[in-house]
C-alpha cells in the first residue's frame, strides 16, 4: 500500500527519482500525472495515490496532458512479484494478444486461462485483455504526441485493426479522442523520433563502453552520446539511434522500420536493451546491504543488451576462450559474410537459416565450434521453443557459461551470476571463500556487471 505522507512530499518536491513510482489523481480535475508535473501542485485533500497508470485509468482519470504519464518510466509495484505474471508483461507488451488469443498466451505461459485472469486482477485490478489494449492507447498517445504519423497509421501501429475501432477504445481508456491529441501534420514516412524516459541514476559512460567494445561494424553504431543498431523481428527489417539526453532523464530514439505493426514490440526491444525500465536505487540499495564485495557499489551501472536471444548465443558461443577483441573480429566476419545488407551500408545479424546452411570456412576457428554454431542455428529452425536456452545443454559445444552470458544479455534476465567468467574471478581474488552470490538475488547480473567494472 502506499503511503500518503511519502507520496505526498515526493510530488511536492518533483523528484524524478520518484517518477513512475506512483501517480496522483486529482479529484476535481479527473486527471492523474506524475510526480514531476510542472504545474502548481493541487491540495491534498484533492488527490488519490495509485501504483500504476493503468489503476488510475480503471478508476475514472485520464492522462495529464503536461506531463504525460505514459513516459513515465515504469516501475510497477507487482513487477517481480510472480514470475509468470512478469513474462505475461512481456509477452503482451511485445503485441501477444495482437497476433493470437488469451487461450494461446496461457498456453505459451503454461498456465490455464483462468488462472491468468486471476494474476491479472490480483496485481493489477484488471483483466489481460484491459491491460493489453491500455498498453496500446498508451503507445498511440506517445505517437500522437511525438510523430507526424497520420491516424490511420498510428492505429496500426498500436495494433488496432481499424481507425473505428482505434477510436472507441481511445475515447473509453484515455477519456479522450485521438484528434482531439492531435497538434501536427500528418506525415506517412516510417521514421519515427520518440522519447523514451528512465528514472536516474544511469551510469551511461559504462553502458556506452561496453556496447562501444562489442559493437559491429556495418549492423551496430556506437558514439560518446548514442547507440544504434539494424534489427529483425518477426520479418520486420529496420534500424535505430538512440540519443542519450542526461540532463532530461531520457533518450531521443530515432526509429526506421518498414511493418509500422511491429512497433509495439520493438519499442519494448529497444527499453529492454538499453535497461530504461529498471529501479536502480532499489537495485543498489539491496547490493550494498548485501554486503557482498569490498568496494563501493557504482551507482546507475545497467544491463546492456542484445537484440535477440538467437544473436546473443552466437556471439557468447564465438568468444568461448578469446578476449573481447577476438570475439568482435569473428562476429564481424560472420555479419559481414553472412549478414542481409538492407542498404548501402548496412547489414542485418544473420538469420539461422543463412548460418546452418553454410560450412563456415571463412571463420578461424575449430570445426567443433563452426558445427556448435550450426546445431543452434537448426535449433532455432526446429524447436517450437527456441530461446529456452536450457534446451541448449542437448547441443554439444554449449555449456552453462554460454547459456547464463546469452540470457543475461538475449533475454535480460536480471539473476544471472557468471561464476566461471574468467573477468569475474580476476575481480573477487583476494574475496574471502565464503562469497555466496546468491545472497544478491535477483540481482546476480547486476552483480556480474559491478564486479566486471572493477577490472
Amino acid at each position: 500500500m502506499l503511503n500518503p505522507n511519502t507520496c505526498q512530499k515526493a510530488r511536492l518536491s518533483r523528484d524524478p527519482r520518484f517518477d513512475g513510482r506512483f501517480f496522483t489523481a486529482v479529484k476535481t480535475t479527473g486527471i492523474y500525472c506524475r510526480t514531476i508535473c510542472p504545474v502548481a501542485p493541487p491540495k491534498e485533500e484533492n488527490v488519490q495515490y495509485y501504483q500504476t497508470a493503468i489503476e488510475c485509468a480503471q478508476a475514472g482519470f485520464r492522462p495529464c496532458l503536461r506531463c504525460r504519464p505514459d513516459s513515465a518510466p515504469g516501475s510497477p509495484a507487482w513487477q517481480g512479484i510472480n514470475t509468470t505474471l512478469s513474462r505475461a508483461l512481456k509477452l503482451i507488451n511485445e503485441g501477444a494478444l495482437q497476433d493470437s488469443s488469451l487461450v494461446v498466451l496461457a498456453e505459451r505461459l503454461g498456465i490455464s486461462e483462468r488462472y491468468l485472469r486471476q494474476l491479472f486482477t490480483k496485481y493489477l485490478g484488471v483483466s489481460p485483455k484491459g491491460y493489453a489494449l491500455y498498453q496500446q492507447c498508451l503507445l498511440a498517445k506517445q505517437l500522437l504526441h511525438q510523430t507526424k504519423l497520420p491516424i490511420n497509421q498510428v492505429a496500426l501501429a498500436s495494433g488496432f485493426g481499424s481507425v473505428r475501432r482505434f477510436n472507441d477504445c481511445f475515447k473509453a481508456q484515455l477519456k479522450l479522442t485521438p484528434t482531439s491529441m492531435r497538434s501536427l501534420s500528418a506525415d506517412s514516412s516510417n521514421n519515427l523520433q520518440l522519447k523514451m524516459y528512465y528514472r536516474p541514476p544511469f551510469d551511461w559512460l559504462a553502458m556506452q563502453n561496453t556496447l562501444s567494445q562489442r559493437a559491429i561494424e556495418q549492423m551496430e553504431w556506437c558514439d560518446k552520446r548514442s547507440y544504434g543498431r539494424t534489427f529483425n523481428w518477426h520479418g520486420c527489417q529496420g534500424q535505430f539511434t538512440a540519443h542519450h539526453i542526461a540532463d532530461k532523464n531520457l533518450f531521443e530514439v530515432s526509429i526506421d522500420i518498414d511493418d509500422i505493426k511491429q512497433l509495439q514490440a520493438v519499442i519494448s526491444n529497444i527499453r529492454r536493451i538499453l535497461d530504461l525500465d529498471v529501479d536502480m536505487q532499489a537495485i543498489q540499495l539491496d547490493l550494498t546491504q548485501c554486503e557482498l564485495v569490498n568496494f563501493p557499489i557504482s551507482p546507475g551501472l545497467r544491463l546492456p543488451g542484445i537484440w535477440s536471444m538467437f544473436e546473443a548465443g552466437i556471439r557468447a558461443i564465438l568468444g568461448q576462450q578469446v578476449s573481447i577483441a577476438a570475439a568482435r573480429t569473428l562476429v564481424s566476419t560472420l555479419v559481414s559474410t553472412l549478414g542481409q545488407q538492407i542498404d548501402s551500408s548496412k547489414l542485418l545479424f544473420p538469420s539461422p537459416e543463412a548460418i546452418a546452411n553454410n560450412e563456415l570456412n571463412f571463420l578461424k576457428i575449430p570445426n567443433t565450434r563452426k558445427q556448435t554454431l550450426r546445431n543452434l542455428a537448426q535449433h532455432y529452425l526446429e524447436s517450437e521453443e527456441p530461446n529456452d536456452a536450457q534446451q541448449w545443454l542437448k547441443i554439444k559445444g554449449v555449456g552453462p557459461w554460454t547459456i547464463a552470458y546469452a540470457e543475461m544479455r538475449g533475454l535480460s534476465n536480471p539473476d544471472i551470476f557468471l561464476a566461471g567468467d574468467l573477468g569475474v574471478k580476476k575481480a573477487l581474488a583476494g574475496t574471502v571463500n565464503s562469497f555466496d552470490a546468491s545472497k544478491a538475488s535477483p540481482w546476480q547480473s547486476y552483480l556480474t556487471f559491478q564486479l566486471w567494472k572493477q577490472l
